[in-house]
């Protein structure tokens, strides 16, 4: 009798744990939409047109973002320093996920010069020029992170379009411009971001600070690019700091930076100026992180 009981309470303990395991719940996923700004000072914007957001699930594969409206044009070079566009929200079954895709309004390279393109770079002098995408990119551009939506509840991700990264000079007499998305996924709850500012700056010059996770950049990281390579590849973000001598990094997860300081002559490189080391970054604060070039 006491064998069977034991074996009744071991069936109904799997079928309980079971059942819990199989329970199921749906929650609130809200997207944003928002840029690590350009080194280049010439570029006035960088303009992108997405025509759909899809979300990979594990249930139903990807899935349509119904709550943004494409196509939507959105110049990257306003969402900066924390500044963000709300893109719309999709009911989710709660769980991890880890991809996001935006399937944008672009010429394929190696097509001809389109009349109205849908992604394009605008210049100081108000020139435009189309951005062209890798062929067959048609399927979309995948963000890169991690995020849980909760049951009943509600997460915010920013998606940070990083135009450093994503926007690639090709050719000298007759230059095309290659988009190459690069974007990554931030839960905006985890995340927190440093600002400061610079000073005793020499005349005409532009100084750009780029933060590394701790330990992470190398003196290579500097050296000049080839191909479609770009200096300082593995930052997390930057800033270039503006006519008051202010920069803020934002969108940054939790965790300990590197600041590494350097100059620029209008959109040419100059020099490693120095690192300001162990910038810690909390959730849902700014911390502050003053750099004098002349203690560098």
């Amino acid at each position: 009798m006491k064998k069977l009981m034991i074996m009744f309470l071991a069936i109904a303990l799997t079928i309980f744990f079971t059942s819990c395991d199989k329970e199921t719940g749906s929650g609130i996923m809200k997207l944003s939409l928002t840029d690590a700004p350009i080194d280049g000072a010439d570029v006035t914007g960088v303009f992108i047109t997405i025509n759909e957001i899809q979300v990979h699930t594990p249930s139903n594969g990807w899935v349509t973002m119904e709550d943004f409206e494409g196509p939507e044009t959105f110049n990257l070079l306003d969402l900066t320093r924390g500044e963000s566009e709300f893109l719309g929200s999709l009911e989710l079954e709660g769980g991890k996920y880890t991809q996001i895709r935006f399937l944008l309004d672009a010429p394929e390279t190696g097509a001809g010069r389109p009349l109205s393109p849908g992604c394009y770079i605008e210049f100081e002098d108000e020139s435009t020029e189309p951005l062209f995408v890798p062929s067959g990119s048609q399927s979309g551009f995948k963000a890169v992170g991690a995020f849980t939506v909760p049951v009943n509840g509600t997460v915010e991700i920013t998606a940070d379009f990083d135009v450093r990264k994503s926007v690639h000079q090709t050719g000298a007499g007759s230059p095309r411009y290659i988009l190459r998305p690069v974007i990554r996924l931030i839960v905006e709850n985890q995340a927190g971001a440093i600002r400061g500012n610079v000073t005793n700056i020499p005349d005409d010059t532009g100084i750009v600070v780029y933060a590394y996770a701790d330990d992470t950049y190398t003196e290579d990281e500097a050296a000049e690019p080839e191909g479609e390579s770009i200096r300082f590849p593995n930052a997390v973000s930057s800033d270039r700091v503006d006519e008051m001598g202010v920069y803020k990094i934002a969108f940054l997860a939790e965790g300990v930076y590197d600041l590494i300081v350097t100059s620029f002559n209008g959109d040419e490189f100059g020099e490693v100026l120095g690192i300001i080391e162990d910038v810690a970054v909390e959730s849902r604060k700014t911390t502050s992180q003053d750099i004098d070039l002349s203690l560098l």
